[in-house]
């Protein structure tokens, strides 16, 4: 098997990382994904930074003794604390989504004033924020946590007046801090995505984390010469670290129907 031939290793300590999974088949569509999502030790954001380390070191090994030509962290707060750990242990291109959202916002804005949305963990660990300015030290961040967000996607309660009440809540200041770019930083809200535009209206541009990772993922296999050209579709893997029954039943939402088999394994 050929570089290019390999297929590419995914990771989220649950479910979210669909998304990115989505965005990749939609983008890549000759690629081979393998999807790991750890839901045994869900959730990541309230671990230790060295216990989310240590997950995600065996995550990826999952991934690396299936032949993988590269892992996506598809999980905010493993990319917030495990990539330098990971890039040291693997001989692997790693990317997070973290990196590729921010590109994406310094790139759109024209005000200078981005908006930033995540779980209660991802946005106090400021890892959007630190991104941000990295790439621009002249950007002013505007962050708001949303705990609802992710239970109510899955629970399939995204455009009902619950929704709408949650948003209209955590939402409704960003249009007065002048933003005109908000980062959809959790891999669960491109769910919510027409809600999220209802809210903050259609003249601030959304930043979809899962697609600016599968943008950045094709860009990484053009720059290690292994992105895979043969024009037949890819194969599709998914596994999880715990019963696979409730993880099927919602990632129905998240691929719209459209899944493989989900297996359990042990790591």
């Amino acid at each position: 098997m050929t570089k290019a031939d390999r297929p590419i290793g995914i990771f989220d300590s649950g479910i979210g990382g669909l998304t990115v999974f989505a965005e990749i088949r939609k983008r890549l569509p000759d690629e081979s994904l393998i999807y790991l999502g750890d839901n045994a030790r869900v959730p990541y954001g309230t671990k230790s930074a060295e216990t989310v380390i240590r997950y995600s070191l065996e995550n990826a090994a999952f991934l690396a003794q299936r032949d993988v030509k590269a892992i996506v962290v598809a999980c905010n707060t493993a990319s917030s604390v495990a990539l330098p750990a990971l890039s040291e242990k693997f001989d692997l291109p790693i990317l997070g989504v973290v990196l590729p959202g921010a590109k994406e916002a310094t790139g759109a804005t024209k005000k200078g004033s981005i908006g930033v949305i995540g779980t209660s963990a991802t946005i106090s660990s400021d890892a959007y924020a630190r991104a941000l300015k990295q790439l621009d030290g002249n950007v002013r961040v505007v962050s708001q946590a949303c705990p609802l967000f992710v239970p109510l996607v899955e629970e399939g309660w995204t455009d009902n007046e619950v929704a709408h009440s949650a948003a209209r809540r955590y939402l409704a200041g960003m249009r007065s801090e002048g933003i005109d770019v908000l980062i959809l930083g959790c891999t669960h809200y491109p769910l919510l995505k027409p809600l999220i535009r209802d809210v903050v209206g259609s003249d601030i541009t959304l930043i979809d984390s899962a697609e600016a990772t599968a943008k950045a993922l094709e860009s990484l296999l053009e720059r290690e010469k292994a992105k895979n050209a043969s024009q037949s579709n890819g194969t599709y893997q998914i596994y999880v670290t715990d019963l696979p029954a409730r993880f099927e039943t919602v990632a129905r939402r998240f691929l719209n129907n459209d899944i493989p088999i989900v297996r359990h394994v042990t790591l």
